[in-house]
């Protein structure tokens, strides 16, 4: 094949008429093969020059030296185009070129002479070159056709008759071709002559503006030039076609140019329509054959349309296919058509890139024939010019010689052979030569071999093939189409028996008429049937076959002497005739079955009615036969042999035991001496101590104390034997599982935690034996680990001991082992039965527990009613529903009302409180002081009842008295060791009258309705009792819930008689009684699981925006691995907002930070748009509050890796692609305007920038080198290591980037986000190009290596989670739960106790109330007693009077100062209110507890008492906890904390006080100053909250001046992430609400002036906040802390209240 690029000419022609007239000049010139064109219009720009292969320039006259004449064109185009088709090329000339630019006069010339264009001097040519030919083996032959495309319609120009339209169409051959289209043969150029006149004048031509003959159609011109050779030695005749099309192409032009108007503009446009599609194609392929594209596959998009316009279709094969193609574009000279003539030369210069693959037309044999001959010639010369041409002829005449050659002859040529054989060694090369020569004469003889010979050459090799087959065994049936083994119907044969059935009678062997054979292959005689094997002789054996007088064939076998053959199981050693069906053996291994058809068909035909053989006769049957022929009992030697294996067995088994028992003995010694050796190592000190006991440390009362606390708090520590459980138990968990998918058994298994608490009691049977004895002692309920039975069949649960779970997984056991015994109909059978014997299924009750409410009776004592609204919460901490329970005490002779029909009495029940159970719990708690210590380590006895001041026996308890129902028991052993006891005795028994020691008091318990109750609980019903009976309860009836309409009216009412004792004081006091609420499950809680498929059932959950995993940091590849120190205690911990941006390099030099996409709408995310191959950098920028222990240092590596498509990774693959960037600077810098804040006035925040060179090219990723594809994205993960003063490692602050690559050019949009989607205007753009990242720093103190604590040796846990247990591929990737179930249990509980403080709160505030009415009504003033925490297990009485308004009311006016003792027990109180002794106080560190402000209204009742003045001014202003807001901003007046007594304090306190005495802001620079100390940094990234809870606009007060900024603040607890505004997709600053102070007063607002307004106290600064209402400042309240919000308008609505009723 030869490919060559498209020969391209350009020619100008001279002016004519109409550009005469025109005065036009000449805008072409041209130099060599080079064309310019100068544009008119712009004189001064720079000609535009192309490069052709040929540039004729005919604009003037012959006269001119560089006049391009008609023949000049025709010699260098038309005469290299004629040679390609005498060489058997398909040849293509075709001009092209503006309407009216000599294309025409180009191709077909004039008549007159030297005006003849390239048409007839081709033609002429061609028959010139064919009458010069002397050849007598060559014949030529030339037919012609002559078309015009019009209109996209084809006409034949030669023939009159076609007048119509012809037909295109395509061959899958021939390719497009015209139906009907003439072809006229012709012998010389006369002829053509003639019939190109005739066709020129049947063109259609019309005249112009630009053209007085304008060709309006595409005239093509076919010559078919056929060329034969006959070779006289083959006589064949070969032949060569070549066709030669000569294209004159209509002129392209435009209408305005022409005028063309009517016919002559359709004509024009069906023009330029198929010029336009011309130019199409010829630009397709110039693109396809262009550089990039040349060595890349062709793709489905690189389409050529050749089928838009019929002219491109008929040049299909000259446009890029097989042809020599060569483009003659004709110019025009003027000015006025220089558009055009800039296209013309455009397309000229497109049309150069196409290359065309022609290949020579003839048929490939005669090509292959052809060549070979000329082999054959050259290997000729070559022996004939080394003198060894008598070689060929010789080689010849011998290949000729006949057989009946005479024996001289025969031995004088072999002589000369050996005198050719010499001169051959000495030619070089010539062997080789000769070699090559036979073989190539072979190939042609193959080549010229006739079809006969070849049919008759298969027939004698097919014959030779069937005997062959015949004399295997082999035979092909009569019709000759299927070959293989079949059994003859006449010819006596063996056929082969094997131990493999489907082996048996697959070899066939004939026995013929005579001898047959049998042996191996090396004997001396030729054997017909040949074996193999040790046993088989040379010749074994033979058969003889005889013919009868009766035709008659009787087969003999005579065997060989010393052969092995046996007939029917017996050795033969003399001949032995041979019946149909004997087994034969021949050696040990070849057992062959003798067949007779004719003997079987007689002995068939004598008995008709013989019986078939009962067993059929095959190997076995032979091999059986002969053994027992030879007397050997198989089945006693193989009993035998199994016998001796047993035994042998046996044998081996015990001492492979012994041995396995003396290893183990010995595995166990060494791991003894290795735990020693292990204990030696660790505890170095304690056996020093052991050795020489050191003298007995002398505690403090004090430290005694929290010696004993942490002891009772670690002894019932359960974390670690939780985890053990968990882990060791796995394995069983597991195994139970899969057999329960194996049996197809609708239960799942699962661990799960349970406490004993009041709202999810533990049952006998799931606690263990010793479990009642520890039940009282124990300060902390006991968690113990179970096993949670899902019965999904019947939508039960069930709670198992680990203990019973291994019981039943024995049974489960056996019935997974008996499973494939018993039918599938008794399985299913087995089923169907719930309960019995069924290891999985438990039986259920009909009712089932909705949940648990408790009722405090604190009423009772004062005695008031109360209507309880109380929450039904079940064992998981979800409120199920309600319960309204009304309390009162009675009369012991009232009688009940009659309430109607619809309510139930039952009688007065009588029970006693014995106080045997209460003294015996004090005196348990007296041996043990640990149990009297509360949770927050105060001691029970620093908590006194003070006695009341100006109190008499006839005043009664305070409402604030209710704190007792949220406090347990108070010791009275411990009341009566303190100095104040008869006066505590006093005044409880005097205030409690109606409950004196053994009388007789009643009290009523109404149930009155449920509601909210799920509809899926039918049948509901209540019970109740006191919480230590739990044998008894009353019970209500069972009523219909239908989830709808009313609540479930019970009204059940009990009246309960009790002799008051000692105990039941204290139980109604603090304990509440228990109702217990259950229905009928009528729906199955769990959705219907596959059949063999687990899935774990998880509680479905909101979606919330998917959120980016955060990623562990890369490692650093230039830091040395250091061992990470142990942490001691922390520090500090600082809240870090990173910037993160990449730069690219702009075009001005210039690094500009690269778009950033924040549509996901969540913060710290968003996905960087970047450039394909451009230099970028990454800029670092670290934002955070000032500090003196947070200092940057210096930044150690930058390092990138982790590159991937999905923003998950995995990080225990190793990464070969990071790379450790060069850092170019680093440093402290000054915030720019965007970024500096109202926060930056006063206390700047620090700035810490670092920028780093990323060549992402250095990765060798293709992921970063590529353009992204749609709907994809990378995800790398970025590490920084950073070194910090006074640390003792770096820092490593991580971050995963999302990022896009576009093209070089790709123009980005600007970023945009959900903010600023619909939002009128924008911010600058580079503002939001950066993604933003939030961190914790905790700088802590390096563990002191001696202490035993920081150095206790982790025990191994045995996790059997990974081991392998049958049947686990099923469980489709469930896991049993391990230490996320503990840290998930731990939540329910404090979810849990976060209920019962509501219970309690909601009971306090319900009685209060009450009593508050009461007192209104007439009563008494009530003194107030025992204020405390609900944790704090203990009570304490200040005595001041209650005021509701706030003003000095009450019986006893108070002193106008207080007592010292009176200030300490008052601070004191708000202490233990307000959670801050389980706190550490710093002078930079300020608390916030839910306490704090869920029970501020304490405050505010002191507050109010004129008697505590700089008390209340304390708790009102922020000034402890923000000294900015009150001392430099806001011109409040100097408060200095009280004097507090450290008697007074709880062990924790004192420090912090001190603490907070001590240090003041004004001295904070100079206290700071202590020795540095080495810290462990550790940097983690916070995952946003996908929750918001409120968003919107609010003021800052900007420090320094009285203006306020607004700023955009959107809340996702822990965070404020604060804006410049809505449309801001960057955040600008952030607050931690964890560990900032939320303050409110209307004190503040209206010292401020400033409505609406809150104070936010961080460690660092204060910061006071305007909303735009007060309805919308009560909203950010509750976004901010919602139960600081929830007591302000508790009070707010209070106060409301008490207002209307004045």
């Amino acid at each position: 094949m030869a490919g060559a690029s498209v020969k391209v000419a350009v020619r100008v022609r001279p002016f004519n008429s109409r550009e005469m007239s025109r005065e036009s000049k000449c805008i072409i010139q041209m130099s060599g093969s080079t064309t310019t064109i100068l544009n008119p219009k712009q004189p001064k720009e720079t000609p535009k020059s192309f490069s052709f292969d040929y540039s004729y320039w005919s604009h003037t006259t012959p006269a001119d030296i560089n006049y391009a004449s008609q023949k000049q064109v025709y010699r260098d185009i038309g005469e290299e185009m004629l040679q390609h088709a005498f060489e058997g090329y398909n040849v293509c000339i075709f001009a092209y070129g503006q309407t009216g630019a000599g294309k025409s006069y180009t191709m077909m010339g004039k008549q007159e002479k030297d005006q003849q264009g390239i048409i007839p001097q081709l033609c002429e040519d061609l028959f010139s070159r064919i009458n010069d030919t002397t050849n007598d083996n060559m014949s030529y032959s030339v037919e012609v056709s002559y078309m015009e495309i019009y209109c996209e319609r084809v006409r034949d120009l030669l023939n009159p008759k076609n007048k119509g339209n012809l037909r295109v169409r395509e061959h899958p051959l021939m390719g497009p071709y015209v139906e009907d289209l003439s072809k006229l043969a012709v012998t010389s150029y006369n002829d053509i002559q003639d019939l190109m006149d005739s066709g020129n004048k049947a063109r259609t031509v019309a005249a112009t503006n630009m053209n007085e003959t304008s060709s309006r159609s595409h005239a093509v011109f076919n010559i078919i030039f056929t060329q034969k050779r006959h070779d006289a030695e083959t006589d064949i005749t070969t032949e060569k076609v070549s066709k030669i099309s000569l294209v004159d192409l209509a002129g392209s032009e435009r209408a305005d140019s022409t005028g063309a108007k009517g016919t002559r503009l359709k004509e024009g446009a069906n023009i330029n329509k198929s010029l336009t599609t011309l130019g199409k194609v010829i630009s397709a392929l110039a693109e396809m054959d262009s550089g990039p594209n040349k060595n890349k596959k062709k793709k489905k998009t690189d389409f050529i349309p050749y089928r838009d316009s019929v002219l491109t279709w008929l040049l299909r094969e000259n446009l890029g296919g097989n042809s020599r193609t060569a483009m003659v574009a004709a110019l025009s000279p003027a000015d006025i058509n220089y558009d055009e003539t800039l296209s013309t030369l455009r397309y000229a210069d497109r049309a150069k890139q196409i290359r065309c693959n022609a290949v020579i037309n003839e048929d490939p044999n005669n090509k292959l024939i052809r060549e070979l001959k000329d082999e054959v010639a050259r290997l000729r010369d070559l022996l004939y010019a080394q003198g060894l041409g008598d070689i060929i002829d010789m080689t010849n005449a011998m290949a000729g010689i006949s057989p009946s050659s005479s024996l001289s002859a025969l031995s004088s040529r072999a002589a000369s052979v050996a005198s050719l054989h010499e001169r051959i060694m000495f030619a070089p090369g010539s062997e080789e030569a000769i070699e090559r020569l036979k073989e190539t004469e072979k190939i042609i003889a193959e080549l010229n071999e006739t079809w006969e010979e070849k049919l008759r050459r298969t027939e004698a090799i097919r014959m030779e093939r069937e005997a062959l087959l015949a004399e295997m065994g082999v035979a092909m049936r009569e019709d000759g189409g299927t070959l293989g083994v079949f059994s003859p119907k006449k010819t006596p044969h063996l056929v082969n028996l094997n131990e493999d059935p489907l082996m048996s009678e697959c070899l066939l062997y004939y026995i013929k008429d005579g001898i047959t054979r049998v042996g191996r292959e090396d004997a001396e005689k030729r054997q017909d049937i040949v074996l193999s094997g040790h046993f088989i002789k040379e010749e074994h054996c033979l058969f003889r076959s005889d013919t009868r007088t009766g035709g008659e064939v009787i087969v003999t076998l005579e065997p060989c002497e010393g052969a092995d053959t046996y007939v029917n199981g017996k050795k033969v050693t003399e001949p032995s005739i041979l019946r149909s069906g004997n087994r034969i053996i021949m050696g040990k291994s070849h057992v062959f079955r003798f067949n007779h058809p004719e003997q079987a068909r007689q002995e068939r035909e004598r008995t008709p009615c013989a019986e078939t053989p009962a067993e059929p006769v095959d190997w076995a049957f032979a091999q059986r036969e002969l053994l027992e022929k030879q007397g050997i009992d198989m089945k006693q030697e193989m009993e035998q042999r199994l016998q001796e294996l047993e035994d042998q067995y046996r044998r081996e088994r015990e001492e492979a035991n012994y041995l396995l028992e003396q290893q183990r003995l010995d595995y166990e010694s060494k791991l003894e001496a290795l735990q020693k050796q292990m204990d030696s190592r660790y505890y170095p000190e304690a056996n020093e101590e052991e050795e020489e006991p050191e003298d007995e440390v002398q505690w403090t009362e004090r430290e005694f104390e929290l010696a004993l606390w942490a002891f009772r708090k670690w002894k019932w520590y359960q974390f670690t034997s939780l985890r053990d459980l968990l882990w060791g138990n796995a394995i069983f968990l597991k195994e139970a599982n899969a057999i329960s998918v194996e049996l197809k058994k609708k239960v799942q298994f699962q661990f799960v935690l349970l406490t004993d608490t009041l709202y999810s009691p533990l049952p006998p049977d799931l606690l263990p034996p010793d479990a009642a004895k520890d039940r009282e002692k124990r300060p902390f309920p006991r968690t113990i680990v179970a096993v949670e039975v899902q019965d999904q069949k019947n939508g039960a649960t069930h709670y198992w001991t680990l203990e019973k779970l291994r019981q039943r997984l024995d049974l489960m056991r056996e019935m997974y082992d008996r499973a494939a015994e018993v039918p599938s109909s008794v399985i299913e059978d087995c089923d169907n039965v719930v309960t019995g014997g069924d290891p999985f299924y438990d039986r259920f009750p009909w009712f089932r527990l909705v949940g648990r409410a408790f009722v405090y009776l604190s009423n009772l004592l004062y005695p008031v009613p109360l209507v309880h609204r109380v929450a039904i919460v079940s064992e998981k901490g979800e409120v199920k529903g309600f319960l309204r329970v009304a309390v009162q005490a009675i009369s012991a002779d009232e009688e009940a009302p009659d309430y109607g029909s619809g309510v139930r009495q039952s009688g007065t029940a009588k029970i006693s409180f014995d106080d045997q159970h209460f003294e015996k719990f004090q005196s348990e708690s007296s041996q043990c002081p640990a149990v009297g210590m509360s949770r927050s380590g105060t001691s029970q006895e620093e908590l006194r009842i003070v006695e009341g001041q100006g109190q008499g026996s006839d005043v009664g308890p305070s409402a604030d008295e209710v704190n007792n129902n949220t406090c347990a028991v108070t010791p009275e052993d411990l009341l009566l060791d303190s100095p104040e006891k008869p006066a505590a005795d006093g005044p409880l028994e005097t205030a409690l009258d109606h409950l004196k020691l053994g009388s007789i008091f009643t009290f009523r318990v109404t149930v009155l309705q449920a509601s909210s109750i799920s509809a899926e609980y039918a049948d509901i019903f209540c019970q109740f009792n006191f919480i230590h009976r739990h044998d008894e309860a009353f019970s209500t009836e069972p009523l219909k819930n239908t989830g709808r309409g009313p609540p479930l009216g019970f009204y059940h009412v009990q009246n309960i008689a009790v002799e008051v004792t000692r105990s039941f004081i204290e139980y109604i006091k603090t304990q509440p009684i228990v109702f217990e609420v259950f229905g009928h499950y009528q729906q199955h809680p769990f959705p219907p699981l596959c059949k063999d498929v687990l899935s774990p059932l998880r509680p479905s959950r909101r979606h919330f925006p998917r959120v980016m995993p955060l990623s562990k940091p890369v490692p650093a590849t230039k830091l040395s691995s250091m061992t990470r120190p142990s942490a001691g205690p922390c520090q500090c911990k600082y809240d870090l907002m990173v910037f993160f941006e990449i730069c690219e390099l702009e075009s001005n030099g210039d690094y500009i930070p690269a778009v950033v996409d924040h549509r996901g709408g969540m913060p710290c995310h968003g996905t960087f748009l970047l450039h394909q191959g451009i230099q970028r950098r990454i800029t670092v920028t670290l934002v955070h509050e000032t500090g003196s222990l947070i200092r940057w240092k210096e930044v150690r590596e930058l390092v990138v890796g982790r590159i991937r498509n999905t923003p998950e990774v995995d990080e225990s693959l190793i990464d070969p692609n990071i790379l450790s960037l060069n850092i170019l600077s680093s440093g402290y810098i000054h915030p720019s305007q965007d970024d500096r804040q109202f926060l930056d006035s006063d206390m700047p925040r620090t700035f810490y920038q670092f920028e780093a060179a990323w060549d992402s090219s250095m990765h060798n990723s293709l992921l970063l080198n590529r353009v992204t594809p749609y709907r994809e994205k990378i995800y790398i993960t970025l590490s920084a290591y950073i070194e910090m003063e006074n640390c003792t490692q770096p820092a490593v602050i991580t971050k995963d980037f999302c990022m896009v690559f576009y093209s070089r050019d790709a123009k980005l949009p600007a970023s945009r986000s959900i903010r600023n989607l619909f939002g009128s205007g924008s911010l600058r753009a580079s503002e939001s190009n950066r993604v933003t990242g939030v961190y914790e720093l905790s700088l802590c103190r390096v563990a002191d290596a001696g202490s035993p604590g920081m150095q206790r040796r982790r025990r191994r846990v045995l996790d059997t989670s990974v081991a392998y247990v049958r049947g686990e591929e099923n469980l489709a990737g469930w896991r049993p739960r391990s230490d996320s179930l503990i840290l998930d249990h731990q939540w329910e509980l404090e979810k849990l106790s976060l209920l019962q403080e509501v219970e309690k709160t909601r009971h306090y505030l319900l009685l209060r109330e009450k009593l508050e009415t009461t007192q209104r009504l007439g009563l008494e003033t009530l003194s107030p007693c025992s204020s405390e925490d609900s944790d704090s297990r203990s009570t304490s009485c200040v005595s001041s009077p209650l005021s509701v308004d706030g003003g000095p009311e009450g019986r006893t006016s108070p002193p106008e100062t207080p007592s010292e003792r009176q200030k300490e027990l008052a601070v004191k109180c708000l202490r233990l209110l307000t959670h801050t002794f389980n706190r550490e106080y710093s002078h930079s560190h300020v608390c916030i507890s839910a306490s704090e402000s869920k029970l501020s209204e304490m405050s505010v009742t002191l507050m109010r008492d004129p008697s505590m003045p700089a008390l209340g001014v304390t708790t009102i202003t922020p000034s402890s906890t923000c000294p900015s807001l009150v001392e430099g901003r806001y011109n409040a007046m100097e408060v200095r904390p009280p004097q507090v007594s450290p008697r007074a304090e709880s062990p924790d306190l004192e420090p912090a006080a001190e603490g907070e005495q001590k240090k003041s802001p004004a001295r904070r620079p100079e206290e700071e100053k202590e020795p540095q100390r080495l810290l462990v940094p550790d940097i983690q990234e916070m995952r946003v909250s996908p929750i918001v809870s409120k968003k919107g606009y609010l003021h800052f007060l900007e420090p320094h001046t009285n203006g306020w900024v607004k700023r955009f603040v959107v809340v996702r607890r822990p965070y404020v992430y604060i804006y410049n505004s809505d449309k801001d997709a960057v955040e600008r600053a952030i607050l931690n609400l964890s560990k900032a102070q939320v303050e409110y007063s209307e004190d503040q607002q209206a010292m401020l002036k400033t409505p609406n307004t809150f104070a936010v106290c961080t460690e660092h600064r204060g910061i006071l906040l305007q909303a735009s209402s007060d309805k919308d400042m009560h909203d950010w309240l509750y976004a901010f802390n919602p139960l600081l919000a929830g007591s302000i308008r508790s009070k707010l609505s209070r106060r409301r209240t008490a207002q209307m009723r004045i």
